[in-house]
């Protein structure tokens, strides 16, 4: 594990938490060694050298100490969005579970996204949280074919194993629920997948699925993103081109179908998938307080 410099660990404050009700983002790790073909997270805008590199924050646990210790507003810290809190090296140095005792020790909440089953570890500390501010897990599942699931997400947990993740998180009370995005043209976005998905959130107890029917591609990302289907689904990348050409949103032929069939079984199986209803759902009970100045 490389460790880089670091000045800060948390965002300033946003009350415009339209995004998962969040009002601080905080980046511990910097780099993913997951290999997923679609990230977007790899593209030159984010300006992450050497990508697949997992690099811990330097002293990340004290800064961030420094930094709640100073807010003057609690709320809901999000972590996940450009590299994930549970890559491998969590397991042995434990900096996202030093992070959540932190911010349960200064009573904010927290908005995690995440592709491991790792987070069931820290089930103790997530629940320690709930008692005073609100808690969101988010698990990324696109496929619920663990076959599919090894070729696009190659270093991940396989699917199968992050739906009893959620089942095990949220038997314990705790507001969890699946990111189904992307969902990759041509190899995701068929009926059958989305069904199953569905299914099997509802059988593991997920209260929400917000999803994003296509998949991004930019620079240097969509290099990588051909790349790998020319190596695991060969004819594919041409299909992409002929459909899509250089658009950086692509989204599936099959959006408006799909959405259809989505909302009603989500409806039918009592699932939400709207943002505010989500927000409503996790922060029910909860709200920003003002720190006292003293």
């Amino acid at each position: 594990m490389e460790f880089i410099p670091a000045k800060t660990i948390l965002s300033g404050y946003s009350s415009d938490n339209s995004w998962f009700g969040n009002n601080y983002n905080m980046n511990i790790y910097k780099g993913c060694s997951h290999g997923c073909i679609y990230c977007d997270s790899r593209s030159k805008c984010y300006r992450i050298e050497n990508f697949d590199q997992v690099r811990a924050k330097e002293n990340a646990l004290m800064l961030l100490r420094k930094e709640l210790k100073s807010k003057r507003r609690t709320g809901v810290i999000g972590t996940g969005a450009m590299s994930d809190p549970y890559n491998p090296f969590e397991k042995k140095y434990c900096l996202t579970r030093g992070a959540l005792e932190l911010i349960d020790k200064y009573r904010f909440g927290v908005s995690i996204a995440t592709k491991s089953d790792l987070i069931t570890r820290d089930l103790e500390v997530l629940k320690a949280i709930k008692m005073h501010s609100a808690v969101l897990i988010k698990m990324t599942i696109t496929t619920c074919d663990d076959e599919l699931c090894k070729k696009i997400e190659p270093h991940v947990t396989l699917s199968s194993k992050r739906f009893a993740a959620i089942q095990e998180i949220s038997s314990q009370g705790i507001f969890a629920g699946i990111l189904l995005m992307p969902v990759l043209p041509f190899l995701e976005d068929n009926e059958e997948n989305i069904r199953g998905i569905i299914r099997l959130a509802y059988e593991s107890g997920a209260k929400f699925i917000y999803p994003a029917f296509g998949v991004t591609l930019r620079e240097n990302q969509k290099e990588w993103y051909y790349k790998n289907l020319d190596e695991k689904f060969p004819d594919l990348r041409e299909k992409y081109i002929k459909q899509f050409g250089n658009a950086y949103e692509c989204r599936s032929p099959k959006a408006k179908a799909l959405w259809q069939l989505f909302q009603g079984e989500c409806k039918r199986f009592g699932i939400v998938y709207k943002m505010e209803d989500i927000i409503k759902g996790y922060k029910q009970g909860f709200s920003d307080n003002q720190l006292s100045l003293f």
